[in-house]
């Protein structure tokens, strides 16, 4: 009986262990995105917009570099002329950025970016008939401005070291 009990006991201790040593979220900064470039530059945090609940089609992923101003652009372009409900998560020392699309199904012709300045691939799980979820690996840690524009929907986010 005692080996059993001590058997428990390290048992929850290795598993509690774990959990602690996991990525907590909740000591994560949450920003709500702006409608507009607000020139402030995060490398982590969780970010949302917000938004109403319409259903929207993901069209197409563009990108640009402005060398001038020294950031990489990647659009995102939706059907509708607000955004989707977005929900996200930056880790630049993870080089990753997440992104979850509410309403949201990609069009059959989605058009994409490939390896870019920043952007290593972009990774699409359609999780439900409605729901899809986005993983951008980067190639290097950046700081991203992230917001969006209307009419159309557009997500922007703006890349530099």
């Amino acid at each position: 009986m005692k080996f059993l009990l001590y058997f428990l006991l390290l048992s929850e201790a290795l598993f509690f262990s774990n959990l602690t040593s996991a990525q907590d979220l909740m000591k994560e900064r949450i920003r709500k995105l702006s409608n507009n470039k607000t020139s402030i530059y995060i490398e982590k945090g969780i970010f949302h917009n917000g938004g109403v609940k319409q259903e929207a089609v993901l069209k197409a992923i563009r990108q640009s570099f402005n060398p001038k101003q020294g950031f990489e652009r990647i659009v995102i372009d939706f059907s509708t002329n607000q955004i989707p409900k977005v929900y996200g998560h930056i880790s630049s020392a993870d080089k990753k950025l997440y992104i979850d699309f509410f309403d949201t199904t990609l069009a059959k012709d989605l058009q994409t970016i490939s390896s870019t300045r920043f952007v290593e691939k972009v990774n699409f799980f359609p999780i439900e008939s409605n729901y899809v979820s986005m993983e951008m690996k980067l190639k290097a840690k950046v700081n991203a401005d992230i917001f969006y524009l209307e009419n159309p929907g557009r997500l922007v986010i703006d890349f530099k070291n």
